[in-house]
């Protein structure tokens, strides 16, 4: 199965990555891992990016392309994989057709994950970030063993800038316009199935093993 899974910042599409990782056995591949790996890596493309990330910038799209072509070379991909955060726009969705169609591949389902604005500004705001391993938290919901410190590295939990309100209102804005072209263009193909980001975590599992039995 190769999946693509969408949703606005905090609709839980990340957390419902990682359950469908766990029930299915395909690799969860995010373009934060991505960047990462390929720097640690020193890949071409890696090198470039490094510059970017140091400097606090985006990385130039086709950069994040060309390193998520070389991280779907790898064999732990060969069967299938899950796809978060990318594609961001309908360039990244195009050039994700043409790598998986060097591949011999195709997309076999997009996963959309709705939630409300509300549900989303206490979910984002709430949140608190590992800076040195990237591991999620949420301060109702999910909360570290130790208050304030990750599980997995010990490091210093932070609120990134982006997860405060008025920067989460605009992120919301800026998601629509950028992703509803790509949502547009998978619908058009058949490939979308939508999903409730307002399930409690115990419920996720069997929606998902619902939209997605039968791929």
């Amino acid at each position: 199965m190769r999946l693509v899974i969408l949703g606005p910042p905090g609709s839980g599409k990340g957390t419902r990555a990682k359950i469908i990782g766990r029930i299915f056995g395909y690799p969860v591949v995010t373009t934060g891992a991505m960047l990462r790996e390929a720097v640690a890596a020193g890949t071409e493309y890696g090198k470039i990016a490094e510059g970017y990330m140091k400097k606090g910038e985006l990385v130039r799209d086709d950069v994040v392309i060309g390193i998520v072509e070389e991280r779907l070379r790898k064999p732990d991909v060969e069967e299938g994989f899950i796809l978060d955060g990318f594609p961001r726009s309908v360039n990244q969705a195009r050039a994700l057709d043409r790598i998986l169609n060097k591949m011999g591949a195709i997309l076999d389902v997009v996963m959309y994950v709705t939630a409300k604005p509300e549900t989303i500004l206490s979910r984002l705001s709430l949140r608190r970030s590992c800076p040195k391993c990237g591991a999620i938290y949420h301060l109702k919901d999910i909360l570290p063993k130790v208050e304030g410190v990750c599980d997995e590295c010990g490091s210093k939990l932070v609120q990134r800038d982006d997860d405060k309100e008025a920067i989460i209102l605009h992120r919301l804005e800026v998601y629509e316009q950028q992703t509803f072209p790509i949502l547009e263009r998978y619908e058009r193909l058949g490939k979308v199935r939508e999903v409730s980001g307002e399930l409690k975590i115990d419920e996720i599992p069997g929606e998902v093993e619902r939209v997605l039995k039968g791929l």
